[in-house]
C-alpha cells in the first residue's frame, strides 16, 4: 500500500474518521485482543499444523497462536505488541489518493493473497499488470485501490515521490534497509518493499526510511512520473497504459461484472461452509448482499455462524467478510428476497430484543448489509492529491452540505454499496479552469496520403467534430494520425468507435497517447524505451511485458502488437536522449529499425541507440553484439543494468529495392505490377528453400501460436534449411537479381512472396547506433535490490 504504514506519523494531522473504529474488545463469547496496529481484531487459536508468524516471519513453537478474524494475520503472543501492519478492512482508509488496479492472470510462481494472506492456488489467481499486488478472484473486489502513480492526471503538480510500499512476495535473499537483516520468507507474507525503488524493509522498520524515493539504481532509466501527463478521465488504467485485452487475458481481468453468479467466499473456512446443512454441526451460512448494486449483480459472502446468535454477532461477522472496519451497532440486515427488498430489519422482523438470539432454521438465508440512518454524518476531506493532511467535517441536515450527505451518500454509498461509502473520497482543491487535452494516435488508414484527405475519412468514417478535434501529427508512411481533443466525451466516442471501423478491409485501431513533459526530466536522464514482441520468444514475451512494466514507468514500455514502434516513438519525440530496447527477434529489430528510420526527421533524438533482449527464432544479430543465443529467463532487473552499461557501436545496413514487374512468357519486362519497395537489411537476405521453409513456419505459427510456445522446438521446425550445403556465386557490395517467377524470400527472418521482377541489393544504406554488451562482468548487487526488485519468470517457474 502506499503509505498504509505510517499511521503513527499521518495521527497529528488525522481526525477521527466518519464511523467508530473498532479497537475494543467485540462482544460475544470469545476474547479479542487489541494491537497497535488498526483493524485488527486478534483472537487465540489451537494450531494443528506448522504456522509462520506474519509479523517476525519465525515458526511459531507450541499450539498456541493469534490471528485477526478479518484478515488472517497470524502471530506469536509476543509479536502482538509489535504489529504495525494494518488489517485489509482499515487498508482502504490509509490510501490518500486510490488508483485502480489492472488486473490479470497471475503467473505460476508462488505468491501470496494481500487481502486474506493466504497462499494463491490453482488458475483463479490475479496479479496487477503495474504492481506487486496478488489476490484471489474472489478477493480482488476487496483489494485497496493503491497502484503506483505513475503519471500526473491532468492538472496536477506533483514535484516529490514517496515510496510506494508493497507487503510481501519478495524474492529469497532480501536484506532490510535498516538493520541489514533477511526481511523475506517463502512461507508467509512478510516484509516490505517500495516498487520505485526496490528498497527492502521489515514491516517495524521501514516506517525509519526517508518518505521520499530516489527511484533507486535505475533512476536515470526510468521516466519519472512527474514528468507524464495525462487526461485519463473517462479511460480505465487498460487504456492508458495499452494493455491488451485479448481473449486469453482477458478471461481472467477482474471487472465487477464479470462476477455475476460468482460465490465469492467470506473468510470463514471451507470446512465451515461445507458443514452448514448439517443440523449436528450447530452452524448456518447466510448469504450476504452489499447493498443494491450486489444483489443485483448476484454477488454475495457467504457467512457462517451459529444457529443460535446475537443481532449484533452477526452484523460483526457481515461486516468482517465485507472488510468493513466500523461498528455493529451502525449497520444493520435487512432481508432480501428475489420477490423484492423488505425495509423491515431483522430485529422488528422477528420481534425480539437486540440481545436475544433470534436466527433459527425457519430465517430466510438471503440478507442485505445497510447503514443505519443518522441525523449527523461526518465527511472525510483530503487536502488535494498529497498524502498528508486531512480533516473531518461534520454535517446535519440543518448544515449547507446537506446536499452532499443526500445526493452522494446516500446515492453513491448507503444503498449502492457499503464498501463503496466507506473508500468514497472528498478533496478540497485549489479552483482553476482546466482544460481538456486527450492525446489519440489513430492507425490502420491507407499509407502516402495528405493531412486534407485523413481529415476526410476521420469526418466520413469517425465522424468528428472538427471545432473539437485537431490532427496534430500526420504519419502518412504508416498509415496514422494523432488526434488532440478538447472533449472528454468526444474523446472516448472516438476512442471505441475507432475500434469497429474498417477502412478498405483494414481493422483501425486507437491508442491514448501520454504526454511527455521534457523540460521536467532530471538532467542527465536517459530514459529507456521498451518495446516488447509478445509472440516471440515462445510466447515468453508477455512475461517480460509484464516483469519491465513493473520494474519501469508503464508508459515507457509498449506491445508492439498494439500498433507497432509508432505509437512509442511518437511519444518518445520530443526527449531529448533515449535509448530503446527492442524485446524480440531479428525481424522484431528490423521492424523498429525501419519504423525509426522513416520518422527520424520528427523526433528529437535522431539516433537513439537500441539494445536487444533476444526473444526470436533467429538471434544473429543479438549474438554479434553480445546479448546472447536467446532469451533464457535472465532477470530482467540484470537485463536492464547490462543496457545501462553497454557501450554504443555503428552498425551497417544493406538498402534492398524490390522491382516487381509483369513478365510475358518470353521473359521480356510488360508494366509494373506494383509500386517499387525500398528494405533495409541488418543480417541476411535469403530467397528460395530457406524462405520457403521459414514462410511455412511463420503461416503455422500465425494459426496456431500455443503450439509454438518453445524457441528450443522453433528453431528446430527451421534447422532442415542449414542442412543444406549452399554454393558461393560471388561477393560485391552491389547485387542485381532478376526474378522471373514468384519466389519466397526473406529479409532478417521476416518472409513473403516477391512477385517477378528485379531485386537490387546495395550497401549504400544508412547506419544505426546500436548497443553491445560490454565484457566486463557485473558486480553483484545487494539482495534488497537485485532481487527484492524483480520477478522474472523463468520457464521452470510455470513454464512461461
Amino acid at each position: 500500500m502506499a503509505d498504509g504504514g505510517r499511521v503513527k506519523h499521518d495521527s497529528s494531522s488525522s481526525s477521527p474518521g466518519p464511523r467508530r473504529i473498532r479497537t475494543q474488545q467485540s462482544p460475544g463469547s470469545k476474547a479479542r485482543y487489541s494491537v497497535n496496529a488498526p483493524g485488527h481484531c486478534f483472537r487465540r487459536v489451537t494450531l494443528t499444523k506448522p504456522t509462520f508468524c506474519h509479523h517476525c516471519s519465525d515458526f511459531i513453537w507450541g499450539i498456541v497462536g493469534f490471528v485477526c478474524e478479518v484478515c488472517n494475520f497470524m502471530s506469536h503472543e509476543k509479536c502482538l505488541k509489535h504489529v504495525r501492519t494494518v488489517c485489509s478492512c482499515m487498508a482502504p482508509t490509509q490510501v490518500r489518493v486510490p488508483v485502480a488496479h489492472c488486473f490479470g492472470p497471475a503467473g505460476q510462481k508462488k505468491r501470496f493473497c494481500c487481502v486474506c494472506r493466504k497462499h494463491l492456488e490453482g488458475s483463479s489467481a490475479l496479479r496487477c499488470e503495474v504492481c506487486e499486488l496478488h489476490v484471489h478472484s474472489d478477493c480482488g473486489p476487496f483489494s485497496v485501490s493503491d497502484c503506483r502513480v505513475c503519471h500526473q492526471d491532468g492538472g496536477q503538480d506533483i514535484d516529490m515521490y514517496q515510496h510506494h510500499w508493497r507487503e510481501g512476495n519478495m524474492s529469497s535473499g532480501a536484506r532490510c534497509e535498516v538493520c541489514r537483516r533477511t526481511c523475506s520468507s517463502s512461507d508467509t507474507l512478510a516484509g516490505m518493499r517500495c516498487e520505485w525503488c526496490g528498497v527492502t524493509a521489515h514491516a517495524s522498520c521501514y516506517i525509519i526510511i526517508p518518505p521520499e524515493c530516489g527511484m533507486g539504481r535505475l533512476r536515470n532509466m526510468i521516466l519519472h512520473p512527474s514528468c507524464v501527463r495525462i487526461c485519463s478521465r473517462n479511460f480505465s488504467k487498460m487504456h492508458c497504459y495499452r494493455i491488451s485485452e485479448n481473449s486469453q487475458h482477458s478471461e481472467m481481468v477482474f471487472s465487477p461484472d464479470n462476477l455475476d453468479g460468482v460465490d465469492t467466499q467470506s473468510p470463514v473456512t471451507s470446512k465451515e461452509t461445507q458443514s452448514t446443512g448439517s443440523p449436528e454441526t450447530g452452524k448456518q451460512t447466510l448469504k450476504v448482499f452489499d447493498g443494491d448494486d450486489a444483489a443485483k449483480r448476484n454477488q454475495f459472502r457467504l457467512v457462517s455462524i451459529p444457529r443460535i446468535i446475537k443481532n449484533e454477532e452477526v452484523v460483526e461477522a457481515s461486516l468482517r467478510a465485507f472488510y468493513i472496519p466500523d461498528e455493529p451497532q451502525d449497520y444493520e440486515l435487512q432481508s432480501y428476497s428475489q420477490q423484492g427488498l423488505f425495509t423491515d430489519d431483522i430485529i422488528n422482523r422477528n420481534g425480539t430484543p437486540d440481545n436475544k438470539p433470534i436466527f433459527k432454521d425457519t430465517v430466510s438465508d438471503s440478507w442485505l448489509l445497510r447503514s443505519k440512518p443518522r441525523e449527523v454524518e461526518v465527511v472525510k476531506i483530503y487536502l488535494g492529491s498529497l498524502k498528508v493532511g486531512v480533516t473531518s467535517v461534520t454535517a446535519g441536515k440543518s448544515n449547507t452540505v446537506e446536499s452532499i450527505i443526500k445526493e452522494v451518500l446516500s446515492q453513491i454509498g448507503k444503498q449502492t454499496s457499503l464498501r463503496q461509502m466507506n473508500q468514497t473520497r472528498f478533496y478540497i482543491e485549489e479552483s482553476r479552469n482546466r482544460v481538456a487535452q486527450v492525446n489519440l494516435l489513430l492507425g490502420g488508414f491507407p499509407t502516402q496520403l495528405d493531412r486534407e484527405e485523413y481529415t476526410h475519412l476521420l469526418s466520413e468514417h469517425l465522424a468528428v467534430k472538427s471545432h473539437l478535434v485537431t490532427i496534430t501529427h500526420v504519419y502518412s508512411g504508416q498509415g496514422a494520425v494523432v488526434l488532440q481533443i478538447s472533449c472528454f466525451s468526444e474523446a472516448e466516442r472516438i476512442y471505441m468507435l475507432a475500434k469497429d471501423t474498417s477502412i478498405s478491409g483494414k481493422q483501425l485501431y486507437s491508442l491514448v497517447i501520454p504526454e511527455i513533459m521534457q523540460s521536467k526530466l532530471a538532467k542527465g536522464s536517459c530514459p529507456l524505451l521498451v518495446f516488447v514482441n509478445p509472440k516471440s520468444g515462445g510466447l515468453k514475451g508477455r512475461e517480460i511485458l509484464y516483469s519491465f512494466r513493473k520494474l519501469l514507468n508503464p508508459h515507457q514500455v509498449f506491445e508492439l502488437t498494439s500498433g507497432g514502434p509508432l505509437p512509442g516513438l511518437h511519444t518518445f519525440r520530443d526527449v531529448p536522449h533515449f535509448r530503446i530496447l527492442v524485446c524480440g527477434g531479428d525481424g522484431t529489430v528490423g521492424w523498429v529499425l525501419g519504423v525509426l528510420e522513416s520518422i527520424r526527421h520528427k523526433i528529437t533524438c535522431r539516433e537513439p541507440a537500441i539494445s536487444i533482449i533476444p526473444m526470436g527464432t533467429g538471434n544473429d544479430l543479438a549474438r554479434v553484439l553480445r546479448w546472447g543465443p536467446g532469451y533464457s529467463g535472465e532477470d530482467p532487473y540484470n537485463i536492464l543494468l547490462s543496457v545501462d552499461e553497454a557501450e554504443e557501436v555503428q552498425m551497417d545496413r544493406w538498402t534492398i529495392l524490390l522491382d516487381a514487374q509483369e513478365m510475358t512468357e518470353d521473359g521480356e519486362v510488360n508494366g509494373f505490377l506494383e509500386p517499387p519497395k525500398i528494405v533495409h537489411m541488418n543480417n541476411y537476405f535469403g530467397l528460395g528453400i530457406d524462405a520457403e521453409l521459414s514462410l511455412d513456419f511463420h503461416h503455422a505459427r500465425e494459426e496456431d501460436p500455443d503450439k509454438f510456445n518453445s524457441r528450443f522446438h522453433n528453431k528446430g521446425g527451421q534447422v532442415q534449411s542449414g542442412l543444406r550445403s549452399g554454393i558461393r556465386l560471388a561477393q560485391g557490395s552491389y547485387i542485381r537479381i532478376s526474378v522471373n517467377k514468384p519466389i519466397p524470400v526473406q529479409v532478417d527472418g521476416e518472409p513473403w512472396i516477391q512477385s517477378p521482377g528485379q531485386i537490387i541489393i546495395s550497401a549504400a544504406g544508412p547506419t544505426v547506433c546500436m548497443l553491445r554488451k560490454s565484457k566486463t562482468k557485473q558486480k553483484k548487487q545487494s539482495g534488497s535490490l537485485k532481487e527484492g526488485r524483480s520477478d522474472s519468470s523463468a520457464p521452470s517457474d510455470g513454464g512461461q
